[in-house]
C-alpha cells in the first residue's frame, strides 16, 4: 500500500469505457435490492428450520402448535442459534466493508461511479453464489458468513449506494436533489416488496433452492448493466492509484479540514442522526422475521412475505407523500412528522400478540422512511461537487458501523428478553429514535447558508 509521504498521482484522464447505452443509476439499485430482500429473509428462515432439524424441534410447522410453546427451551434455542449467526454475518461484512467502501467510495470521485458499482455488483454476485452452495450441499452455516466477506470485500451493498447516491448529486441541483433521492431510495422499497411477496409463496412451493437461483440471475444481470449499460456521471473520469491512504485521508478531512466551522458541525450532527436512524432500521428488521416465526403469532413463510413486503411499502408511500408535503413544509418537517410515524410503528410492534396488531405497526411506518433521504440530502448539500464519492463513502462507513451496532444490540438483546418481553428491542428502537428527532429540530434552526454558496452545486 502507499504511504502517505508518495507523491500525489498526476491527474490522467481515464480512456472512456465502451458502453451500449447511457442508462440510470436505479435499475442497478433496483436489481440488488430485489436480489438482496429475496435472499434475506430466507437465509433468516433456512437457519430456523436447518437448526430446528438439528434439535428436533417442529412446532412451527404443527398446526396450532406453536400457541403454547413460549417457554419452550429448544425453541429458545433455536431462535438464540439463528439471532446469533444473523450476528456474526453482520460483523463479519462490516469489519472488511469498513476498510473497502470508504476506499472504493473516495477512489469513486477520480475514476467514476461505474468501477465502484461494477466491483460492488460483483460482490453481491459471489455471496449469492456461496448462498446456493450452503443451500444446494448443506454446507455448514459459517461458510454464509464467508459469502457475507467476500461481498463486503468488494464494497458490498453499501458501496453501490454510495456510488450511486454520488451519481445522483452529480446530475441533480439542490432544490432537486431530496426528491431525487427519495426516488432512487423509492427503487429500493420497490424492488424489496415485489421480492418478498415472491419469496414467500416461492419458499412455500419450491423450497429454499429455487429463489437464490433467480436472485443469482439478476445479479448477474445488474453486473452486467453496471459494466456495459451504465452512463457515467462524473465529468472527467481520471486513471488514480486505488490503494493509497489519500482516499481515506479526504474522508477524514471531511470532518476535520479547516472550513466553515457551522458546515462542518453540521456535517458531524446529520451524520449522527442518520446513524441512529439506520441503526433502529437494521435492528428491527434483523428482528421481525424472528418476532414473526415464533410464538405467539407464528406465523409461516407467505405471512412473512406480506410482512416483509408491508416493510418495504413505505419506501413508495413515503415518496409520494413526501412530493405532496414539500409544497407546504420544509423537509426537515417532513422528516419529523416521519420520525413520529416511526416511533408509533414500533411501540405498536413491541405489544403485538396478533397478526392484524403486527399490520398496523406495518402501516404506521407509511412515512418512516422520509428521513434517510432528506439527510442524505442536506449532507450532499455541504460539501463540494468532488467531495461527493468522499461524503457517500462515509455515510456508507456510517451505514455499516449502524448495521453492526444494529445487530449487537437487537440479536443479542432479543434472546436476552425473551423471558419477560419479546417486544423490548421495539421499545428501545421507539426511544432511540427521539435523538434523530432532537438532532433535526435543532439543526434546522441553523442552517448553514454561507456555506451553500461556498460550495456550489451542479445546476
Amino acid at each position: 500500500m502507499e504511504g502517505s509521504a508518495s507523491p500525489p498521482d498526476k491527474p490522467r484522464a481515464r480512456p472512456a469505457a465502451a458502453v451500449l447505452c447511457r442508462g440510470p443509476v436505479e435499475p442497478l439499485v433496483f436489481l440488488a435490492n430485489f436480489a438482496l430482500v429475496l435472499q434475506g429473509p430466507l437465509t433468516t428462515q433456512y437457519l430456523w428450520h436447518r437448526f430446528s432439524a438439528d434439535l428436533g424441534y417442529n412446532g412451527t410447522r404443527q398446526r396450532g402448535g406453536c400457541s403454547n410453546r413460549s417457554a419452550d427451551p429448544t425453541m429458545q434455542e433455536v431462535e438464540t442459534l439463528t439471532s446469533h449467526w444473523t450476528l456474526y454475518m453482520n460483523v463479519g461484512g462490516f469489519l472488511v466493508g469498513l476498510f473497502s467502501s470508504t476506499l472504493l467510495g473516495a477512489w469513486s470521485d477520480s475514476v467514476g461511479r461505474r468501477p465502484l458499482l461494477v466491483l460492488a455488483s460483483l460482490g453481491l454476485l459471489l455471496q449469492a453464489l456461496v448462498s446456493i452452495f450452503v443451500v444446494q450441499l448443506q454446507l455448514h452455516v459459517g461458510y454464509f458468513v464467508l459469502g457475507r466477506i467476500l461481498c463486503a470485500l468488494l464494497g458490498d451493498f453499501g458501496g453501490l449506494l454510495a456510488a450511486s447516491f454520488a451519481s445522483v448529486a452529480d446530475v441533480s441541483s439542490s432544490r432537486s436533489r431530496t426528491f431525487r433521492m427519495a426516488l432512487l431510495e423509492a427503487s429500493i422499497g420497490v424492488a424489496g416488496m415485489l421480492a418478498s411477496l415472491l419469496g414467500g409463496h416461492w419458499l412455500r412451493a419450491q423450497g429454499y433452492a429455487n429463489p437464490f437461483w433467480l436472485a443469482l440471475a439478476l445479479l448477474i444481470a445488474m453486473t452486467l448493466y453496471a459494466a456495459f449499460c451504465f452512463g457515467e456521471t462524473l465529468k472527467e473520469p481520471k486513471s488514480t492509484r486505488l490503494f493509497t491512504f489519500r482516499h481515506h485521508r479526504s474522508i477524514v478531512q471531511l470532518y476535520v479540514a479547516p472550513a466553515p466551522e457551522k458546515s462542518r458541525k453540521h456535517l458531524a450532527l446529520y451524520s449522527l442522526a442518520i446513524f441512529v436512524v439506520i441503526t433502529v432500521h437494521f435492528g428491527a428488521q434483523d428482528i421481525l422475521t424472528l418476532y414473526e416465526l415464533s410464538t405467539p403469532l407464528c406465523w409461516d413463510s407467505r405471512l412473512i412475505g406480506y410482512g416483509s413486503a408491508a416493510q418495504h411499502l413505505p419506501y413508495l408511500t413515503s415518496l409520494l407523500v413526501l412530493k405532496l408535503l414539500q409544497h407546504c413544509l420544509a423537509d426537515a418537517w417532513v422528516a419529523e412528522i416521519g420520525l413520529a410515524f416511526n416511533i408509533l410503528g414500533m411501540v405498536v410492534f413491541a405489544f403485538a400478540t396478533i397478526t392484524p396488531l403486527m399490520f398496523t405497526g406495518y402501516g404506521l411506518l407509511f412515512l418512516s422512511l422520509v428521513i434517510t433521504p432528506v439527510i442524505r440530502a442536506k449532507l450532499s448539500k455541504l460539501v463540494r461537487e468532488t467531495e461527493q464519492g468522499a461524503l457517500f463513502s462515509a455515510v456508507a462507513c456510517v451505514n455499516n458501523l449502524a448495521m453492526l451496532t444494529a445487530s449487537g444490540i437487537f440479536n443479542s438483546l432479543y434472546p436476552a428478553t425473551l423471558n419477560f418481553m419479546k417486544g423490548f428491542p421495539f421499545l428501545l428502537g421507539a426511544g432511540l429514535l427521539l435523538i434523530p428527532a432532537v438532532l433535526i429540530g435543532m439543526l434546522e434552526k441553523a442552517v448553514p447558508h454561507p456555506e451553500f454558496q461556498q460550495f456550489p452545486q451542479s445546476p
